[in-house]
């Protein structure tokens, strides 16, 4: 509340601007690459699963990921975990626009989603840690509108971009968004006290049940209309990831250092 109220008001907008940069690439990309599947397809093959898992291999990690990297953001700053997670988003752009094969492509898009889970949860705790409580409101609503506008734009940009030139521009693009915003990160978003850790660390066990148990549960939820409910690809995942959510839940109320404290 201290690093709140003593903020200025352009370091306020500033805040604000970074955050919803940020943001915004993680949601775009999660729209984008669909209008260019095809010229995808035809420079570096695969068939159908190839082209559903350059999409579905980037909404798994982020969504696997996520409470991962609100729980990093906690331990080790917020603002550090922001800025780690858009330098890693343009590092994997870089590696998805260049990439040689399909393969290169997905695992590319797979790291992508898995900075995106840095970086989302921390900037909205960002902007909880910058604005007071009665502007945050405004500022969050402001987040969370233009994620969404991102999201919608996704596709319109797709196609602006393949209409000028190679599939490989709409990760190209996100690289000086993502140093521009790692740049508004450096100068302008506030430091604020470095996080009392009192011996806490990382929740290892509980980060691994709860990525592997989202992950079998998304995995297994995005194979289902390809192979059916009765495909082993698809009930083993589903089952295995309900029963290691399961397991974090009572891992979680345990814990002396829980990642998610079950009382939220």
């Amino acid at each position: 509340p201290g690093m709140a109220t003593s903020s200025s008001a352009s370091v306020k907008r500033l805040t604000l601007i970074a955050c919803i940069l940020g943001s915004g690439i993680v949601f775009l990309d999660g729209t984008v690459v669909n209008v260019a599947l095809p010229r995808i397809q035809v420079a570096l093959g695969g068939g159908l699963a190839a082209q559903q898992w350059i999409v579905n291999g980037y909404l798994l990690t982020l969504s696997a990921l996520i409470l991962v990297g609100g729980s990093l953001g906690d331990l080790y700053g917020e603002r550090r975990v922001f800025a780690t997670g858009v330098g890693g988003f343009g590092v994997a752009s870089l590696a998805c626009a260049l990439s040689p094969s399909i393969g290169v492509l997905v695992t590319a898009r797979a790291l992508q989603g898995a900075a995106g889970a840095l970086l989302v949860p921390s900037s909205l705790a960002v902007i909880m840690n910058t604005f007071g409580e009665s502007e945050r409101g405004g500022a969050i609503g402001s987040w969370t509108a233009w994620a969404a506008i991102a999201g919608v734009l996704g596709p319109l940009v797709a196609g602006e971009l393949l209409a000028i030139g190679s599939w490989r521009l709409i990760f190209l693009i996100n690289i000086p968004l993502a140093a521009a915003c790692v740049m508004l990160i450096l100068v302008a978003v506030p430091r604020s006290a470095p996080p009392v850790l009192d011996g806490r660390r990382v929740d290892v066990p509980g980060a691994l049940l709860c990525a592997f148990g989202l992950g079998g549960s998304v995995f297994a939820l995005i194979e289902q209309p390809r192979l059916g409910w009765s495909s082993p690809a698809v009930a083993i995942p589903l089952v295995a990831g309900i029963v290691l959510l399961g397991c974090f839940l009572l891992y979680e109320a345990r814990a002396a250092d829980p990642m998610l404290p079950l009382g939220l």
